[in-house]
């Protein structure tokens, strides 16, 4: 098995078992390879370890739940992604989202906030995808019914330094990104992260002026800070809009105009 072969299986196995008491052990016997193994390939391709996927996956999944099934109890739900307690749960679901379980239900929109990665043998099949860390698929089968309607994309600018203070840093600088688009999307508007500081709204309108509305609300807290243990670290967005309409037929077509939407949103925000 190829070093490509094994991280896809590794992958599907974590995203098949994320409901169960799963460890890094776990994962390298059904993937029939050492622990060590497959935690460096995790950490060089992903640049993540297995059990921080696994819990970032899993409240990802988890907050879908919270909001999807409104009347499971916050016990229920803790129980099924393998907690046997409310507190165990509330505590690693702050840890990833900065946020109570009890708060996050009353947003009432789920926020994909780690997607699944991307198999890397779907990567090399199309080598312009490189860049393309997760899976969103299921924002393509939405756009494919939503071809004329508009995209806001946004990118952090200089999310290095950030996580150069701290990677938790850098997660709340990119939940904070996801806030401010979420604060100013329509009910019938879907946020997606699509790359590691890169998120796309698609919206439910064809009206470009809608879209650039939404663009201008959330620009208008650029330098707004975000507070990393008393510390304030200004945080700022690029954003553009671009409507993709029945030219673009194919998932890699969607990514591809999305990335260079991001692009130059960057390069008029860096010449303005």
């Amino acid at each position: 098995m190829s070093k490509l072969e094994l991280l896809a299986e590794a992958l599907e196995y974590v995203e098949q078992h994320l409901q169960e008491d799963l460890h890094t052990e776990d994962v390298a016997v059904a993937c029939y390879c050492s622990k060590s193994t497959i935690e460096k390939l995790f950490r060089q391709v992903n640049h993540i370890s297995v059990r921080d996927y696994v819990i970032r996956r899993r409240m990802t999944k988890a907050a879908r739940t919270l909001i999807e099934c409104p009347d499971a109890s916050l016990l229920d739900v803790a129980l099924s992604y393998g907690y046997s307690s409310n507190e165990a749960f509330t505590r690693v679901f702050y840890q990833t989202w900065n946020c109570l379980p009890s708060k996050y239900r009353e947003n009432k929109r789920v926020l994909e906030l780690f997607p699944r990665f991307r198999s890397p043998l779907e990567s090399r099949e199309e080598k312009f995808m490189s860049k393309q860390k997760f899976d969103v698929s299921e924002l393509y089968d939405l756009f494919r019914s939503r071809s004329e309607c508009w995209f806001v994309c946004c990118d952090i600018n200089h999310l290095v330094p950030i996580n150069e203070i701290s990677h938790k840093a850098g997660d709340l600088a990119i939940l904070e990104s996801m806030r401010r688009m979420e604060a100013v999307a329509g009910d019938e508007d879907i946020l997606f992260r699509i790359g590691g500081d890169e998120f796309v709204l698609l919206t439910n309108s064809e009206d470009e002026a809608y879209a650039k509305k939404l663009t201008e609300e959330i620009l208008s807290h650029n330098e707004e800070p975000i507070d990393f243990e008393g510390r304030k670290i200004p945080l700022s967005l690029y954003a553009g809009v671009v409507k993709l309409g029945k030219k673009v037929g194919r998932y890699s077509e969607m990514f591809t105009e999305l990335q260079s939407t991001i692009m130059q949103a960057k390069y008029d925000f860096d010449n303005k």
